[in-house]
């Protein structure tokens, strides 16, 4: 055997032995990229030339950054009948959003034996998690007596607020 041929042949050897350690996953993900590529090659990329959508959530996104006078609906299950709930301010915050990222890297110290890198929970800034989603969002709804805004919790079943809400019936069309 030549000198070079033998090269080849060892440094064929670690690469077998990283092959049979290779988990699942890892396989999956290097078949997916291989599978997404092809397509690519194949089919190409759609031709987007207005970028429409794209627009509209760059609107979407500067409404909601501006303090917008608004009134806020809910909907009666059983009938859809809509009540108004308050005049308020913005479009609402879902209550799973999150202030800080709802997850880090792990440490060096919380890594695997291996040097695995995870990542692991992260508490908001007052200590608890938050639910990845909920049913649920914030109103600023506006005190009808002080005209000051105020957080009201809403979700389908409980509606909790720092001041007395009655719920308007809304009749359209007439």
């Amino acid at each position: 055997m030549n000198k070079f041929a033998m090269i080849a042949v060892l440094s064929l050897v670690p690469l077998s032995g990283c092959e049979a350690t290779e988990s699942a996953d890892k396989k999956m993900n290097r078949a997916q990229e291989q599978l997404s590529t092809e397509a690519v090659m194949q089919i190409g990329m759609p031709a987007i030339v207005n970028f429409q959508e794209k627009r509209m959530a760059k609107s979407i996104l500067e409404a909601r950054d501006k303090t917008i006078a608004t009134t806020t609906y809910i909907v009666a299950e059983n009938s859809g009948q809509l009540f108004k709930l308050c005049d308020s301010i913005g479009y609402g915050l879902p209550y799973a959003t999150q202030f800080t990222s709802p997850m880090r890297p792990a440490r060096y110290e919380e890594t695997g034996p291996h040097g695995e890198v995870y990542a692991l929970p992260q508490a908001d800034p007052n200590g608890l998690f938050s639910p990845a989603q909920a049913d649920a969002t914030w109103i600023f709804c506006l005190d009808p007596e002080t005209k000051k805004d105020k957080p009201v919790y809403v979700e389908p079943k409980v509606i909790v607020s720092p001041f007395p809400i009655v719920l308007t019936p809304v009749a359209f069309g007439k």
